[in-house]
């Protein structure tokens, strides 16, 4: 095999690898011994089929298993040789065609990843800024708890339904006169003005009464997930079998028993927990942005354009799924074009970080377990069916690009966490206002302007870095309470829906983030309860 060295500038690198015609034919040969055993032809022992025949008859696959063979091969070599880290795919040309029994020519081009001199972790420091929980949010959010397991009790028939008050339903929708799978339901609890169904279908049935029949006219939004049903008109007939108003709550024992906890002292610890754990979140988040713009404002390295190119299509893609569910998709998509070199300034940003913070975790020995990677598949194949979930783990297990995935946010996390470890970090403490008011200064910051230029290397394609602060991210919401996590819990509150945050700020969980849950159809698949 020959190689030469086409280009060479930056981080590109372009090579023509020259595959002898007798290497192929020495592989096709081995590949003919090694089937030969196995093959039967009538009037031959087994084992006893000429090598001739062997080839007539399976020539075609066997030389093309051997040349696949002796690409792949011939690929491996060049980046063994060259010492290459590829930063992606590398580009394998074979110009025009190749000819059996002739020489194979390739053009391999790729991006190499930078040399990263090993970043110095010595004399780190982060402010960490801390939440008390006061006795008097623990009471808000009991009170709030409270109002999320409200119990109904049957209106009189006279009652007019209003804003709060509970419908049970029966409906039935039609599309172009014809009715739609799960258009069809009975029994069907609705409180008005919950947002449970889609836009238009609950203001319509404010002023009904027990007994009352009506047919509504509603548009399905255009991002509905049945494709079938988006931006289509729909009409229900609605029969009210009953209207219900709501009685009040009363925080004691008997309440926090409900909910499977054994008392209310019990329950009162329990959500102090959970709003210890929130703030404990909103810290990090905090900690870990600081962390990042002091090892941007620290490091600057040529990054492969290819991998920024990546990223940034991966944020502007998002960004745009997120305008067309806007009202004004329009006015949306002409305000992020003209910040358009603000997002391809992080996504250069997030590769440089990914790429510096690997370097950190290979060089201090930070490691994935195999423990872990096996729960992070596990914990990934809940997203899917119970009888695909076993396909997924053993895909997942075959493919490597697809563990890398998987591995790469944790891996980024336990380096941040290794860092968090040796950094001197003093306390503040301040309100939960406070704490998010800093995250949100940091988030509106402009893109830092580059620093002074530093040297690097990179041994792996990084774990994808945390996008930096940017212009117009969402504020971090307060949730609303829930029901603390407890097996036997029997009403738990339902979560507060996430607000949107643009794609290239916040932190990354560990593994995909389902999508915020869509508003349903009033079916009885689809339709909260």
């Amino acid at each position: 095999m020959q190689i030469v060295e086409t280009a060479n500038e930056g981080l590109k690198r372009a090579y023509t690898v020259k595959i002898p015609a007798k290497e192929i034919a020495a592989r096709i040969d081995a590949e003919v011994k090694k089937v030969a055993p196995q093959v039967r032809m009538p009037g031959f022992r087994p084992g006893k089929v000429p090598a001739n025949l062997i080839k007539k008859m399976h020539g075609e696959a066997l030389h093309s298993d051997a040349f696949n063979a002796s690409v792949r091969e011939s690929i491996d070599t060049l980046m063994r040789e060259k010492k290459l880290r590829p930063a992606l795919q590398p580009k394998v040309d074979l110009g025009e065609g190749y000819a059996e029994g002739k020489d194979a020519e390739l053009t391999v081009e790729l991006e190499v990843l930078p040399e990263i001199e090993a970043p110095s972790i010595e004399g780190l420091k982060l402010e960490k800024l801390t939440v008390a929980v006061a006795d008097e949010q623990v009471e808000e959010s009991l009170q709030q708890l409270a109002s999320n397991q409200k119990t109904y009790t049957d209106a009189p028939k006279t009652k007019k339904a209003a804003d709060g008050d509970q419908l049970i339903i029966d409906f039935v929708g039609r599309v172009d006169g014809h009715e739609f799978e799960g258009g069809k339901a009975e029994g069907v609890p609705l409180v008005i003005g919950s947002g449970q169904f889609i836009p238009g279908f609950e203001e319509q049935l404010a002023g009904v009464k027990t007994g009352d029949t009506k047919t509504i006219k509603v548009t399905f939004p255009v991002d509905y997930p049945a494709p079938d049903l988006k931006g289509k008109e729909a009409e229900f007939d609605i029969t009210v079998q009953q209207v219900k108003v709501a009685g009040e709550t009363k925080v004691d024992e008997d309440f926090a028993k409900a909910l499977g906890l054994d008392s209310l002292d019990k329950l009162k610890e329990l959500l102090k927990a959970q709003l210890e754990q929130e703030t404990a979140g909103l810290t990090r988040t905090q900690m870990k942005r600081q962390l990042l713009d002091k090892l941007a404002a620290d490091h600057d390295f040529a990054v492969p354009p290819t991998m920024v190119e990546a990223e940034f299509e991966q944020i502007w893609q998002q960004l745009q799924a997120e305008i067309a569910k806007e009202e004004d998709p329009e006015a949306g998509l002409k305000e992020i074009e003209a910040e358009k070199d603000d997002y391809k300034r992080i996504a250069e940003r997030r590769v440089r970080l990914g790429l510096l913070l690997s370097e950190i975790g290979q060089s201090n020995n930070v490691e994935v377990s195999a423990q872990e990677m096996g729960m992070l598949i596990q914990q990934a194949a809940q997203q899917y069916r119970p009888e695909d979930r076993e396909r997924f783990v053993e895909y997942v297990r075959q493919d490597a690009m697809a563990q890398a995935q998987l591995r790469a946010p944790l891996y980024e996390d336990k380096v941040v966490d290794f860092l968090f470890d040796k950094a001197e970090i003093t306390e503040r403490q301040v309100s939960r206002e406070e704490l998010e008011a800093a995250i949100e200064a940091e988030e509106t910051a402009p893109p830092p302007a580059k620093p002074a230029a530093k040297k690097a290397t990179a041994k792996k394609p990084a774990a994808k870095a945390e996008a930096p602060a940017k212009d117009k991210p969402a504020k971090a919401p307060a949730k609303k309470a829930e029901a603390p996590a407890k097996e036997d819990a029997k009403a738990p509150a339902k979560k507060a829906p996430a607000k949107k945050a643009a794609p290239a700020e916040t932190e990354k969980p560990a593994a995909k983030e389902k999508p915020a849950a869509k508003k349903a159809a009033p079916k009885k698949a689809a339709a909260k309860k």
